[in-house]
């Protein structure tokens, strides 16, 4: 897991670091320490640390003006043991909707498992961005079946063409327009 690195192909455009509105601020990498692991895996320095012991993120674009974030994923989102939701709500996404972020896109293809328990942060999330939309990207199937599961496609989309997305092969606004009218067409 140590070689699979953030998507940087977007960084000439945007950096979480260098945005003031970001919850990573001026967060500061080290190339050659790898400090945080999922269990006893080690990852790459550039991924994101939020409070969970086993899922971490990158923000790899937001434009507040669109109202929109593009958010990769890796590790195990576990909401029965760690509460990982509450975690990601309360450091992250709240921080962002607070900036006027209210469409998010959420790109799971290194997440590994996923573990529910309540859907309360969900419908809060849901509820927090009226006009908005939580949209899952490329997540595995196992992970997709669990999340229905637990009933929460009320609040997050996934399925179909949402499920094996080409999203490298885009620009950040490129995929925000193919998934804005994927949703406009799921919600209209």
């Amino acid at each position: 897991m140590q070689d699979i690195e953030p998507y940087y192909q977007w960084l000439h455009l945007y950096s979480a670091t260098e945005d003031s509105q970001s919850p990573f601020y001026e967060r500061e990498y080290s190339e050659f320490e790898y400090s945080n692991a999922v269990y006893n895996f080690v990852i790459h320095p550039q991924w994101d640390h939020f409070g969970s012991p086993t899922l971490y993120i990158k923000i790899l674009f937001a434009d507040y003006e669109q109202g929109f974030a593009i958010i990769e994923m890796i590790g195990e989102w576990n909401d029965a043991i760690t509460n990982d939701i509450m975690l990601l709500k309360r450091e992250v996404i709240d921080l962002m909707v607070d900036e006027g972020i209210t469409k998010f896109i959420l790109i799971g293809e290194n997440l590994l498992n996923f573990h529910a328990s309540d859907d309360s942060y969900y419908e809060e999330w849901f509820q927090d961005i009226e006009e908005g939309w939580i949209v899952l990207l490329n997540f595995r199937d196992h992970v997709l079946s669990e999340m229905k599961d637990a009933r929460l496609d009320y609040y997050l989309n996934f399925g179909a063409e949402l499920d094996d997305l080409p999203w490298r092969t885009y620009s950040p606004y490129s995929l925000f327009d193919v998934v804005d009218g994927i949703m406009g067409k799921r919600l209209g």
